[in-house]
């Protein structure tokens, strides 16, 4: 899944275990302008580090899983938990990179126009079924 947004806020790392760390931070998710949401989301392990590089009202793509689990408390009630794991985030200012003072180059090559050596000995009234 992907999302775009505005960063929000962005955590310190944090040691949960011997063996596990992570990293929250929160990004302003507007679908619709006049209610935006914010959205917790995590990065874990050698991925904590991806957000160094990025600051807080930076927008951003954000590429996660929807994690679920179940936990059962000591009453015995059963409860849902969800996260939305980041694994990968793309800057929006990095997607358009032309400098102002050099010009956009654009190639005119044309596209080649070639079928797949399967195609080239079927006729159009050739149906598989």
């Amino acid at each position: 899944m992907e999302i775009k947004g505005k960063i929000k806020n962005i955590s310190e790392t944090v040691q949960i275990s011997e063996r596990f760390r992570k990293r929250e931070f929160v990004v302003e998710y507007a679908s619709n302008p006049d209610y935006p949401q914010p959205l917790q989301f995590e990065m874990v392990q050698d991925r904590c580090e991806l957000l160094d590089s990025f600051e807080v009202g930076q927008e951003v793509e954000i590429f996660f899983d929807l994690r679920g689990r179940e936990w059962t408390n000591p009453q015995g009630q059963v409860k849902y938990f969800n996260t939305l794991q980041a694994w990968k985030l793309v800057s929006e200012q990095s997607s358009v990179t032309t400098s102002p003072t050099t010009p956009a180059q654009t190639t005119s090559a044309p596209v080649p126009n070639e079928k797949p050596g399967w195609l080239e000995n079927e006729s159009p009234d050739d149906l598989p079924f």
